[in-house]
């Protein structure tokens, strides 16, 4: 689905970063920001926004600095605070066009640990939290750690870990879509890249229990990216007393690009229902 409309939103050092919208043809039931994962984009996020369009959510998606056609390095995370900065203030412009009613965060992967970043800082900005295969735990081998804080500082673009696009979907058209995107970026994690995630991570099960948003959190079981039980440790240290886990058997990173996502974004929407605009 087509975006209704493409914006810009001034990101922390100036960076030019870019928005996209999809808006309902009538009222607005509710309003949700997209914070999409490492290495892709808001676009790709079109086929969900139609589905949320249809049941009269207005949906808005950021790209992050260094991805898509926002502007910086390409897929280097500077500074993970930097990215919810900018996440920050793409949430600003989004509630000031919907009246500055509380909205909804979804956060896939990255995109996840920005979004519940987010709604450790600025709880009151929400009304609800969703989080797809977050990346909001799991750690690395302490000599890892060390090289890596190393090579952040001595050598930020050294490339790293290599994420092999298959692990993404176990839908062939979804593989190929995601090779052959030219807004997505291929190759090894930047040093620094993979050092800011894993800083932020680090704090979020101890804040864990601070976090009072009402959560939905939807994690595929056979996830190899982001594994699930990296995860729960956190999931299980929230304390929103309204919070939703729900596991996937066999089903791999992007939930809602697997041959089941119909049914996950049934979860979804049926959530949605249970917890309505403020």
């Amino acid at each position: 689905m087509a975006p209704s409309e493409t914006w810009t939103v001034g990101g922390h050092g100036g960076l030019r970063l870019h928005a996209q919208s999809w808006l309902p043809g009538g009222a607005v039931r509710d309003v949700i920001a997209i914070s999409h994962g490492y290495a892709e984009h808001g676009g790709r996020y079109g086929h969900l926004a139609e589905r949320l369009v249809a049941s009269g959510y207005a949906v808005h998606a950021l790209d992050h600095r260094g991805h898509g056609r926002s502007g910086g390095r390409r897929a280097l995370v500077d500074r993970m605070d930097h990215v919810i900065e900018d996440f920050q203030r793409f949430v600003a412009r989004v509630r000031a066009r919907h009246s500055g009613q509380r909205i909804k965060l979804l956060g896939h992967s990255m995109g996840g640990n920005v979004a519940f970043g987010y709604a450790l800082r600025w709880p009151e900005d929400l009304s609800g939290l969703i989080l797809s295969g977050p990346m909001i735990g799991g750690s690395l081998p302490m000599v890892q750690r060390a090289v890596l804080r190393l090579l952040s500082a001595a050598a930020p673009n050294t490339g790293t870990i290599a994420l092999p696009p298959e692990a993404v979907s176990r839908d062939p058209a979804v593989v190929q879509a995601y090779i052959a995107d030219p807004l997505v970026t291929t190759g090894k994690l930047a040093a620094r890249t993979v050092h800011e995630m894993f800083a932020a991570v680090a704090g979020y099960r101890d804040k864990a229990p601070s976090m009072n948003v009402p959560v939905l959190i939807q994690h595929g079981e056979a996830d190899s990216l982001v594994p699930i039980d990296g995860m729960r440790p956190v999931a299980d240290r929230i304390g929103a007393a309204d919070k939703t886990v729900i596991a996937y058997p066999g089903l791999y990173h992007e939930i809602y690009n697997e041959p089941e996502k119909d049914a996950v974004i049934e979860d979804l929407l049926a959530w949605l229902d249970a917890h309505p605009a403020p």
